[in-house]
């Protein structure tokens, strides 16, 4: 897996862990993300970067080096929202 495809991945789970703070399975998901980005791209210290744009940052070190991904907040938060709005998964 790419690391911006990594890095997309783990950030639509944290948004839907983030709205859904009881949902194991975003938990879980979010976590395998996580690991994919340690194990297999370097990464550490990743974490969301709240800005009132159209825009979501992730700012994270690779190999030492601080780095930071945007990432089109619509399509970040799609995946919540698509969760949001199907019954099968609104009985927290």
């Amino acid at each position: 897996m790419k690391l911006q495809d990594a890095l997309f991945n783990w950030l639509q789970m944290e948004i839907v862990t983030e709205a859904r703070p009881d949902d194991e399975a975003a938990r879980e998901t979010r976590d395998f993300f996580a690991l994919i980005l340690e194990e297999d791209h370097s990464v550490s210290n990743f974490y969301i970067i709240q800005e009132d744009s159209p825009a979501i940052f992730i700012a994270y070190e690779q190999e030492g080096i601080g780095k930071k991904q945007q990432f089109d907040r619509e399509s970040a938060e799609k995946l919540l929202e698509d969760i949001n709005s199907n019954p099968k998964y609104n009985n927290q």
